[in-house]
């Protein structure tokens, strides 16, 4: 579990970017966080990473206090972030050596291994022997993730993860991601994409340095008001499931993965 305990945070002089948030985010769930540019959603995203530390309040992982330097070892090893940009994350041209370079100090064989096993989880594993210069931006997302997943995490944090990639792109990370849910992973996943929110089995919503909404993936057809009350967009998905709703047709949005839910719409839409 991870727990933010009275957290706030601001760089420098400026005001208050994180006001007194309270958050618990229980293992294996994945919680997609929403808000207007500049409501502190990246960098909530970085204090839960531990890439940053707050300036007031606690934030415990597993009961590991995230601000002892005694355990920025131990909190490495359990948490993994993936940010907007790939060509940011990455050093070396080779896949091999970037990924490698993530697993020093193991053994070589353990290397191997993992580095078979994160490319697969990514669907990378054919392009092993291509340089890194020669994919495309999501090809590049996918090696970054799989850099994140190769050191083993048990939490991973996706900033705004597909907003530099193509809808080819998108696909693939929502795919991963599916998958990456279904293997227990707790994933924290920020985002101003309409349609990644039905990545979410939590959606909150920040607005001035505040969790202002917490909406389950449940209660989301009965709750579009809240989101048009913070400017979020409604996806087409979710209009195409209210009218269905009039018409007496019944989704229930926790069965479906992204892409089944749109597979589903479109077996709907062809009766």
């Amino acid at each position: 579990m991870i727990k933010l305990e009275n957290v706030s945070y601001h760089y420098k002089k400026e005001s208050k970017i994180l006001k007194d948030i309270n958050l618990e985010i229980k293992e294996q769930e994945t919680i997609v966080i929403m808000g207007k540019n500049g409501s502190g959603k990246s960098t909530l995203g970085k204090l839960i990473a531990g890439i940053i530390k707050p300036k007031s309040g606690k934030i415990l992982l597993d009961d590991l206090d995230m601000s002892n330097k005694e355990n920025k070892d131990k909190i490495r090893k359990k948490i993994g972030i993936v940010f907007q940009n790939p060509e940011n994350q990455i050093i070396f041209n080779k896949i091999e050596d970037e990924l490698s370079f993530a697993l020093k100090g193991l053994k070589k064989e353990e290397i191997q291994k993992r580095i078979k096993q994160s490319l697969k989880k990514v669907h990378m594993e054919e392009n092993m022997e291509q340089d890194l210069y020669e994919l495309s931006l999501g090809q590049k997302q996918r090696i970054v993730i799989s850099e994140v997943i190769a050191r083993l995490p048990k939490y991973i944090v996706f900033d705004e993860p597909t907003t530099m990639i193509d809808s080819k792109g998108k696909e693939e990370i929502y795919k991963i991601v599916e998958e990456l849910k279904q293997e227990n992973y707790t994933i924290i996943y920020i985002t101003n994409m309409a349609e990644e929110i039905f990545l979410a089995d939590r959606i909150l919503i920040l607005e001035d340095g505040k969790i202002v909404e917490e909406i389950t993936r449940h209660e989301l057809l009965d709750k579009l008001d809240v989101l048009e009350k913070y400017d979020i967009k409604i996806p087409m998905q979710i209009e195409l499931l209210q009218e269905l709703r009039k018409s007496g047709i019944e989704i229930n949005l926790e069965n479906y993965s992204v892409q089944e839910l749109a597979n589903k719409l479109k077996e709907i839409i062809k009766k």
